[in-house]
């Protein structure tokens, strides 16, 4: 039992790290004014670069920066679109998506079915990992695991309590009074967006060179959309993406659990997002909840240098 417990949990948190690391990105894009539908896309196109550069070099630490600039790089088409072209978020996010689905599969079609000679690892934190059953959770866990938690206490810190949270805040919520203090609110935007790409790109390389060990077309299997849901989930709020996080990686791999009991893939499939639907209305019906449930008051509007 004890043993069953502890794998259902290991699980849950790699299920939840790429979740995690995407939503600290889409916060941050988000919390800027700009709505990025194309996380899969981004999520995708990490998984596939880093696969390849992990393939071709043996080094999975290089996969993982190889992703990050991709991310990065490819998310600068959704803010020249939505921010130079000031064009529609939702279209360009969605085209992005679909941009992202077919570079990967184009890119990855030559390495399916060929194994990584090697992933990222394990690696055991002394005496921590010793401990029953958290010590195997929380300290036996790959690098990225480490680094997503290191990067949620960073992006939660800096939004919360620095110059340059307040000023990300600002541009979302105000981004003319933030232009007459001074503020490049253009520039500001671009720079959360490609931040979100690059922790897309991140989270998807989790799944190409710690997760697995191969390439598959699809990798990310809808999680780019997840983490759209989560960041609603986690109103928006970097702490609130660990607890959302770590949910719906329990749900991902409660839908493998309850599979076998003849439960319908497809309803299974369903429970993240049921889930965020049940959060949404329970904050929609608490007084307290519709006041934390507001969204950055500039999310998804395009902005105009200059307009009062």
């Amino acid at each position: 039992m004890t043993d069953m417990i502890t794998s259902i949990l290991t699980r849950t948190v790699v299920a939840g790290t790429p979740l995690l690391l995407g939503t600290l990105g889409e916060v941050i894009t988000e919390r800027a004014g700009i709505l990025n539908l194309g996380v899969e896309g981004m999520m995708s196109v990490g998984a596939v670069t880093g696969f390849i550069v992990t393939f071709t070099t043996g080094n999975p630490w290089l996969g993982m920066i190889a992703a990050i600039i991709a991310g990065a790089l490819i998310s600068l088409l959704h803010s020249f679109v939505t921010i130079t072209l000031r064009a529609n978020q939702v279209v360009s996010g969605l085209a992005l998506t679909m941009l992202g689905l077919g570079l990967s599969g184009l890119w990855g079609k030559p390495y399916i079915g060929r194994p990584l000679p090697v992933k990222m690892n394990h690696v055991n934190i002394p005496v921590l990992s010793d401990i029953p059953i958290l010590g195997r959770v929380l300290f036996s866990q790959d690098p990225y695991f480490y680094l997503s938690v290191a990067l949620g206490i960073m992006v939660w810190f800096l939004m919360k309590h620095t110059k340059v949270g307040i000023t990300v805040r600002s541009v979302g919520e105000n981004p003319k009074a933030a232009e007459t203090l001074g503020i490049n609110v253009i520039l500001v935007k671009y720079l959360s967006i490609m931040a979100g790409g690059a922790f897309a790109g991140m989270a998807g390389a989790h799944l190409s060179t710690a997760y697995s060990k191969s390439w598959i077309e699809g990798m990310t299997s809808g999680r780019g959309w997840i983490v759209i849901a989560l960041t609603i989930f986690s109103l928006w709020e970097p702490s609130k993406a660990f607890l959302g996080a770590y949910i719906f990686g329990g749900i991902f791999v409660l839908q493998y659990v309850l599979q076998p009991l003849g439960i319908s893939p497809n309803l299974l499939a369903m429970l993240p997002y049921l889930t965020t639907l049940g959060v949404l209305l329970f904050y929609g019906m608490s007084k307290t909840g519709k006041r934390k449930m507001s969204a950055p008051a500039t999310l998804g509007e395009a902005y105009i240098r200059g307009s009062r």
